[in-house]
């Protein structure tokens, strides 16, 4: 199964920090974009601004959704169809299909399309992909999203092309085809093979760490400079052929990654639309103060993009300490959910949430196990308690600095139940040590996770598969059950996706009535851009901007 990532710890992490302090109101904005946006122009720069240092662009070690700030330099066999509000779908990139599965869904075969090259204008084949892949097994080259890493047959020993060595499991029996053999029936496999390892890399290229400074490119634009500390810059790929790209819009010239950059003063650059700021947007979330700004001024809260649900929050219940059901019941009912989304930030921070399988997501059915108002209901949590002889129940919840006004709110609800809750408040990295090593020294602990991409596989699995206890893994309720590991695996097995879908959703719900962990909101971000930017599309996952179809209004 599959660890948890830095993605998602950057997701559900910056997302708690930024919207714990951004309650200053709602915008009118919704996933379907600013109020008149243009078809946008072919022609100008567009600027990125972020905060981070530098960009490793090497593929192997990438996380990055196949939307953001990869999207148009690399593509994969398939890509992800985004559209305003809708259902985000897996759709073909370098291969005619999005795979024909064969052998019950343990065998997966891709045909390359005509006419895709890299940005030196040699045709991309079957092999780069294979090598390109190869790569990421690779012991200096870590990192990376590791899917394919255990459902490859024969992947576990391997480290890699470096010296010389092939993974058998994917075969290139000539330049358009390539095969890949699984050690089971995987019907997502079409969504593994949209992520950053799947981007061709011409064999032979790229043994050394370097090469994320400047890789070589497969989509419409390439890499013409990259400059930790100051600026990557994208300009056109001549060799990129929009007819076999059904999802880059290629608008914008030239794409400038600025680094470094103060968020505020960002932010506050883009609303006045001074300098560049017209022509740019922030690659995070809008800062607490600016937001706040903008949300008071008509012009600026244009400007502002806020997403549909997207992230879980949950409350994580230690399923190897607070064994009765009755008890983890009885907080369920107890929590604060209305308190608990106040401390996020109201209800631009997200909705409440009653189901593990995230909106957006296909299959997913919407219920609610334990019925009561938003803000908990107390009487029947001391129900419970009382039918489980519970009169002075005491309880550890861990948690980081920046989760103090959640861990404050959830301390103060099951208080109203008769719950003591101690806070432990722990830095960051023992933190992360505490919730996923194979002790388990908590009874609560407050989580986040936003799947790589949209299938209740990403939601379920990494969560609640028993094989996840500990070891650096995050079923953070330290989840066991023999029922729900053979659900998983049934549905993880079934290629027909709408049967898959059925499986997933009695899934969410056979876990959920073992009550393991309280969910509480589905987060939601907030971002923005200059007036000058347009088709800034948020579907209904990720809850982030498709780069990939970002352009200007006009090339001025």
């Amino acid at each position: 199964m599959i660890k948890k990532h830095a993605l998602r710890v950057a997701v559900a992490g910056v997302c708690a920090a930024v919207l714990a302090l951004s309650g200053c109101g709602a915008s009118n904005n919704t996933a379907n974009g600013s109020d008149g946006q243009s078809a946008g122009v072919k022609g100008g720069t567009l600027n990125i601004l972020l905060s981070s240092t530098e960009m490793d662009l090497d593929p192997a070690k990438s996380q990055g959704l196949p939307i953001t700030s990869n999207g148009n330099i690399f593509r994969r066999l398939t890509a992800w169809k985004v559209t305003k509000g809708g259902e985000t779908k897996v759709v073909p990139d370098l291969a005619t299909t999005t795979g024909e599965p064969s052998d019950d869904g343990k065998t997966w075969t891709y045909t390359l399309k005509d006419g895709i090259k890299f940005d030196d204008g040699t045709p991309i084949t079957s092999k780069d992909i294979k090598y390109g892949l190869e790569r990421s097994f690779a012991d200096s080259l870590t990192g990376g999203l590791s899917y394919h890493k255990t459902l490859l047959e024969g992947a576990q020993d391997y480290h890699g092309p470096f010296d010389g060595q092939e993974l058998d499991s994917i075969e290139t029996p000539d330049d358009k085809t390539i095969i890949f053999h699984l050690n089971a029936p995987f019907g997502d496999w079409p969504w593994v093979a949209s992520l950053a390892a799947f981007t061709p890399v011409p064999v032979g290229k790229g043994p050394a760490s370097g090469y994320g400074k400047t890789p070589v490119a497969s989509g419409p634009y390439k890499v013409e400079s990259n400059e930790a500390g100051k600026q990557a810059v994208y300009v056109r790929n001549k060799y990129w052929d929009k007819k076999t790209d059904p999802v880059r819009t290629a608008g914008p010239d030239k794409i400038v990654f600025k680094m470094s950059q103060d968020t505020s003063v960002a932010a506050q650059s883009i609303m006045q639309g001074t300098g560049e700021g017209k022509n740019s947007f922030l690659s995070g979330f809008v800062p607490p103060a600016q937001l706040a700004q903008a949300q008071a001024n008509p012009n600026y809260k244009k400007l502002l993009v806020t997403s549909g649900d997207g992230a879980l929050e949950y409350l994580a219940i230690n399923t190897k300490r607070v064994t009765d059901l009755k008890v983890r019941q009885a907080i369920e009912y107890a929590v604060d959910k209305k308190a608990y989304q106040t401390t996020a930030g109201g209800e631009i921070a997200g909705n409440f949430a009653t189901t593990l399988i995230t909106p957006g997501i296909a299959g997913r059915e919407k219920y609610d196990l334990y019925k009561a108002s938003s803000s908990g209901d107390v009487d029947k949590a001391k129900a419970l308690l009382k039918e489980a002889g519970q009169t002075s129940l005491k309880l550890k919840l861990i948690a980081t600095s920046d989760q103090a006004e959640k861990a404050s709110s959830i301390q103060t609800s099951l208080k109203r139940a008769g719950i003591t809750v101690d806070i432990q408040t722990l830095n960051d990295d023992v933190f992360s040590d505490a919730e996923t090593n194979n002790e388990g020294d908590y009874d609560l602990v407050i989580g986040g996770w936003q799947p790589d991409f949209p299938s209740p596989y990403a939601n379920i699995s990494p969560l609640f598969d028993s094989s996840q206890i500990g070891n650096g893994n995050y079923n953070l309720a330290r989840y066991a059950n023999a029922d729900v590991d053979a659900l998983i695996k049934k549905a993880t097995e079934t290629i027909d996706q709408d049967e898959a879908g059925k499986i997933w959703a009695e899934t969410d719900k056979k876990i959920m009535a073992d009550a393991p962990v309280v969910p509480l909101i589905y987060s939601k971000n907030t971002f923005i851009h200059g007036s000058n930017v347009t088709n800034f599309v948020i579907g209904d996952f990720p809850a982030y901007p498709d780069y990939n179809q970002v352009t200007l209004a006009s090339a001025n």
